[in-house]
């Protein structure tokens, strides 16, 4: 019988490296959704709010919509790469979906967007990058549902409809107009494959 003896250093080595591994993958799997169904975005020219009362704004009103299970927090982004700023965003999950909100100054503009994803555990992230099998396994222990559709569209439009709702609000206060039927529109990808 062939008998393998690794030196501790190496043992060591490959521990940390799996590790860190296990670690990145677990940030990632908390950072961003696993698949983007849908995202709205507005920019508006020579206006300026405050980004953090923006999303005090939106929470309560998120909040007055009473989604069952919903958890709300902000989490940072890298704007690029590891050494780059760092963006707030407004995390809204419910029913394994994230929504990812920002409102952000660009100049003298100004910027909102969201991002509505599926949020999954990091396990199941594992799961899925298992070659030929792991998109079989996640289609059998999570399923595509009609259920799981509605809810997803119900999410989306309640808390799209508090973003624009907050986003009015602010256009008001400015004496400017409301948003247009296509400006409120979002982008819609795989909720409906």
């Amino acid at each position: 019988m062939l008998k393998v003896v690794v030196s501790p250093t190496i043992a060591y080595v490959l521990t940390a490296i799996l590790f860190l591994f296990l670690f990145t993958l677990f940030l990632n799997g908390r950072k961003k959704p696993i698949a983007v169904f849908s995202h709205w975005f507005h920019m508006l020219e020579n206006f300026n709010i405050s980004s953090q009362d923006f999303y005090t704004f939106l929470e309560k009103a998120i909040a007055s919509r009473q989604i069952p299970d919903m958890k709300m927090y902000r989490v940072l982004y890298q704007e690029s790469g590891i050494l780059s700023a760092k963006r707030e965003y407004l995390r809204v999950i419910g029913n394994d979906r994230i929504f990812d909100i920002c409102a952000a100054p660009v100049g003298t503009c100004f910027f909102f967007s969201w991002w509505l994803g599926e949020g999954v555990s990091p396990l199941y992230r594992l799961v899925a990058k298992i070659p030929f099998v792991g998109t079989a396994l996640i289609k059998l222990f999570k399923p595509e549902t009609y259920y799981s559709i509605d809810t997803t569209l119900m999410f989306q439009e309640t808390v799209h409809s508090a973003v624009l709702e907050v986003v009015n609000a602010y256009l008001k206060t400015k004496g400017l107009r409301a948003l247009s039927e296509a400006e409120r529109k979002p982008i819609m990808n795989k909720v409906l494959k």
